[in-house]
C-alpha cells in the first residue's frame, strides 16, 4: 500500500484567521499531497514498497537520493507539523513541559521569541525546531527538506517556513506569520507528548 495523505488533526477552518482554510487547501491538499504522490512513484523502482516512511528517509539520506528523501522527508516534516497545530489558545505547557521552558529558556515567552528569532533568520526555505538533546531544549532550524529523522534528533515541535506556508495569508511577512503561529495556535499538548523521544513515531507510516 502507497503512503496516504494524512488527514488533518482539525477542520481545516479552524485555526481561522491565524491560518486559513484556503491555506489548508493548497498546502495541505496540494503541496503535501505533491510529495506523497512523487514518493510513492519511485517505492517500486527503489525495491522500497512495504519500508515504512521513516525507513524510506534514511534510506534515501544513505544512498545520497536527493529526489527520493526530498519527497519522503517533506512527507514526514509535514505530517508533524499538522499536529503540531490546535485551534486557537486550545493549549498551553504544563507539567514538565513548563517546568523544562522555564529551566532551559526562563519561561514560555522566552522561548517564543527565541523560536521566532531562529525561524524568522532562517535563510531560505526550510524548518524551525524545538527538540530534546540530552534531556534539554534545544532550537535549531533545518534546510530546505532536511529533517531530524536522520539526524538523530528528538523532535518536539516545528514551525514551517517555506514561502507556501504564509504567502496566502500574510504575504511575504515571515515573523507576523510565527508571530500568530507561535502565540495562538500550537499544540502544546502534542509537544509535551513528544517529551518522551518518540516523536519521530507520530509522523511515521507503512508503505
Amino acid at each position: 500500500m502507497p503512503f496516504t495523505l494524512p488527514d488533518l488533526p482539525f477542520a481545516k477552518h479552524a485555526l481561522g484567521e491565524f491560518m486559513s482554510a484556503e491555506t489548508f487547501d493548497y498546502h495541505h491538499g496540494k503541496h503535501h499531497k505533491a510529495y506523497i504522490d512523487k514518493a510513492n512513484g519511485m517505492l517500486g523502482e527503489k525495491g522500497l514498497e512495504g519500508a515504512s516512511l521513516v525507513e524510506v528517509i534514511q534510506k534515501a539520506k544513505d544512498t545520497g537520493d536527493k529526489g527520493l528523501f526530498n519527497n519522503s522527508a517533506q512527507i514526514w516534516n509535514h505530517s508533524f507539523f499538522w499536529q503540531c497545530l490546535a485551534p486557537a489558545r486550545s493549549t498551553a505547557p504544563s507539567g514538565k513541559l513548563k517546568d523544562m521552558i522555564d529551566s532551559d529558556f526562563g519561561g514560555h515567552e522566552a522561548l517564543l521569541e527565541k523560536l521566532a528569532t531562529e525561524s524568522t533568520n532562517h535563510f531560505g526555505s526550510g524548518w524551525g525546531w524545538l527538540i530534546l538533546n540530552n534531556g534539554k531544549l534545544e532550537i535549531t532550524s533545518l534546510h530546505d527538506a532536511d529533517t531530524p529523522v536522520v539526524h538523530g534528533m528528538k523532535p518536539l515541535l516545528t514551525l514551517d517556513v517555506w514561502e507556501h506556508a504564509y504567502y496566502i495569508d500574510y504575504r511575504n511577512a515571515r515573523p507576523n506569520y510565527l508571530k500568530s503561529v507561535l502565540e495562538n495556535v500550537i499544540n502544546w499538548d502534542f509537544v509535551g507528548q513528544n517529551l518522551d523521544g518518540e516523536g519521530a513515531s507520530r509522523a511515521d507510516q507503512q508503505s
